[in-house]
């Protein structure tokens, strides 16, 4: 059996860790980092180091698709790897970057995830047959559909992260999960059905769309809202504030993918005796998205729960 190794591109950040059963070639590890430089045009100038040394390996490939703008060097690193005579192809997409635009509403619209799906699904095949793709709470379960037959998806999620974070806690038998709409309750209330819920949802009000409770009761509890990513960070706000009205004890929130364009991190402030209806008293967030891990990693409520484990476990599948 061949030994396995991996490889991921500068500046992804995030930690990485490996987990004993997966052997990594000494000789390899020293050049894992892939070279990206650019060309005087700005296309991408891409070198893979001692690339016969990968020959017969099970190779894993960790991506970052922050921006657009370095999609193409990746994919381009992603369709190589696998000529490369390994032995197995193993693509690890924490975020998949266009999951909210999967359904098109108006003649015309273009959805963006079939588009990166299926080409992702054109990656070459590897000795050992077809990539394999672990991807950490995509945004819609149907999306997996999105993927041709030339790719196995593998779906992960950092759920199972939050509940262990949520044991430690000091007020751990308080603990209730309200979700900020019912597409949030539809994807998690499984993983999560032990705890008491509460599903908030946007209803109009003129020209306004208000956040209401739905179901279940905040009163005296530490509430936690689940969702799989955040954006603006709006609709997660308006949902902090009808659980603290609700009589909510403390309010923190949990998401696998925070995005944040601009800065909009800046928006959650930490809970120094305010009240949970002013701030947070935790915001958790995987690290699936480094830039925004580099912006909120030392600021308060923010605490970043590390996938590393979670990849580990997933490439030994």
């Amino acid at each position: 059996m061949g030994k396995s190794c991996y490889a991921k591109i500068p500046k992804v950040g995030g930690k990485w860790k490996h987990s004993e059963d997966i052997s990594i070639d000494n000789s390899w590890r020293g050049s894992n980092s892939i070279t990206v430089q650019k060309f005087p045009d700005g296309f991408p100038d891409l070198f893979i180091p001692n690339a016969q040394n990968i020959r017969g390996r099970h190779v894993a490939f960790l991506a970052s698709f922050s921006s657009p703008g370095v999609i193409f060097e990746q994919i381009s690193i992603i369709y190589n790897l696998p000529k490369l005579f390994i032995a197995s192809f193993t693509l690890i997409l924490p975020f998949f970057p266009t999951g909210t635009s999967e359904r098109m509403e108006d003649e015309g619209d273009v959805a963006t995830a079939f588009t990166l799906a299926r080409s992702l699904s054109h990656i070459p095949i590897s000795r050992g047959g077809p990539t394999s793709l672990v991807i950490f709470d995509i945004h819609a379960l149907q999306e997996r559909f999105y993927f041709g037959d030339a790719i196995l998806p593998c779906f992960e999620s950092g759920i199972p992260l939050l509940k262990s974070r949520l044991q430690e806690l000091p007020d751990s038998d308080n603990i209730a999960i309200a979700f900020p709409d019912d597409g949030a309750w539809k994807r998690f209330y499984k993983q999560l059905q032990h705890f008491p819920m509460i599903i908030c949802n946007k209803v109009r009000e003129g020209d306004q769309r208000i956040v209401r409770i739905k179901e279940g009761d905040a009163r005296g509890r530490h509430v936690v809202i689940v969702d799989d990513l955040v954006q603006s960070g709006g609709t997660l706000i308006e949902c902090q504030k009808v659980l603290a009205a609700h009589g909510a004890a403390k309010v923190s929130a949990y998401v696998t993918h925070g995005i944040f364009p601009n800065k909009s991190w800046e928006k959650f402030k930490p809970d120094n005796g305010e009240g949970p209806e002013h701030a947070l008293s935790h915001f958790w967030i995987t690290d699936s998205c480094p830039l925004t891990v580099e912006a909120v990693k030392d600021r308060r409520p923010f605490e970043i729960l590390s996938l590393a484990d979670s990849i580990a476990s997933a490439l030994q599948i």
